[in-house]
């Protein structure tokens, strides 16, 4: 039993590493600060969430069992609305979405059309 939960631990740890990449290489290679938001709150909340869930397959404590639930809980509740907060904020301050971006859908809700 304990080398079945070590496999799964260990490619929990390994998935959530690679969304963790991937988000980090998003922040490096995306064009403007809306991208590189969604890439970290996306694949990053992901990424810590699935290693969290690593741990607590690994631990045999109860008490760290929680705390991870609970830390998934957390990232899954604050990550996507602190992005788009910070979003809405950077649009407010004046920085516009990239050429790449083909509706811009806060303009038309600052600006209305007609």
């Amino acid at each position: 039993m304990t080398a079945i939960v070590e496999i799964v631990t260990g490619v929990m740890l390994v998935v959530g590493a690679s969304f963790a990449l991937v988000a980090s290489v998003g922040l490096i290679r995306l064009k403007d600060v809306y991208m590189r938001m969604h890439a970290a709150s996306k694949a990053g909340t992901l990424g810590s969430g699935v290693m969290l869930l690593a741990l607590a397959v690994h631990a045999s404590d109860l008490a760290v069992v929680t705390r991870a639930i609970a830390g998934v809980v957390f990232f899954l509740l604050t990550a996507p609305i602190s992005a788009h907060l910070l979003a809405k904020a950077a649009y407010a301050a004046g920085y516009r979405p990239c050429a790449d971006t083909k509706v811009d859908a806060l303009a038309e809700t600052v600006r209305p059309k007609g």
